[in-house]
């Protein structure tokens, strides 16, 4: 579906489509991790990567009459700001080799007021779609056992904007620190290259939880 989108002196188009094709393009894809339909949604920080993460879970529960995805968020799996991409081996161990095996998974997840992993643990079902979101999910190592790659974008001063509004001007050093190793890693691992799907995360049409926009260009 094809919207327009009145600018300044310009018309721009915008690609627009369901959740819910989406849905049924993913439990149509091949089970690559065990029997499990695996879906990154990955990109920078304050892109809307959970949002899509989330519409996207709320669509295959309807595909799935009800039956909502597990949906993993890598930082409840980080050790601290400075675990920003070396937690993979934690959700290799925990969560995808027993996945891979058929077995359910489990984690603990890390408290950032804390500073600590909580002692409670978060079980993963072994479904028939796992939804993984956060920066690396669509990372090079994993792209052999996933059936679908997004990669969501937005232009950086707004995303700095959405980080500051949820957690605090405080957080700002270390949110520096953090979109400098984002980058970094993106254009070495060539992440939006590979992606299936590259998403706009701040289109100039309305969001709305039935649709999302592909980023142009």
């Amino acid at each position: 579906m094809r919207r327009a989108a009145a600018g300044v002196g310009v018309t721009r188009v915008a690609i627009v489509e369901a959740y819910a094709e989406l849905a049924r393009r993913v439990l149509a894809g091949p089970p690559r991790l065990g029997r499990t339909r695996m879906v990154a949604v990955d990109g920078p920080s304050g892109a809307g990567k959970s949002r899509f993460a989330a519409h996207l879970a709320d669509a295959l529960a309807v595909a799935q009459n009800g039956d909502r995805p597990p949906v993993v968020h890598t930082d409840d799996l980080l050790d601290g700001w400075e675990d920003q991409l070396t937690f993979w081996a934690r959700l290799e161990t925990r969560v995808l080799a027993p996945l891979r095996a058929g077995r359910a998974g489990a984690y603990h997840r890390y408290s950032w007021v804390r500073r600590s992993f909580l002692p409670d643990v978060v079980t993963v079902p072994a479904a028939p779609v796992l939804i993984v979101e956060g920066v690396s999910a669509a990372r090079a190592t994993a792209r052999p056992e996933l059936t679908l790659a997004v990669f969501v974008t937005a232009p950086a001063p707004l995303r700095l904007a959405r980080a500051v509004a949820r957690d605090g001007p405080a957080i700002l050093p270390e949110l520096r620190r953090w979109h400098a190793g984002e980058a970094v890693h993106f254009a070495a691992d060539a992440t939006a290259e590979h992606a299936d799907l590259v998403v706009d995360g701040a289109p100039e049409l309305p969001h709305d939880r039935a649709h999302y926009y592909l980023r142009l260009g």
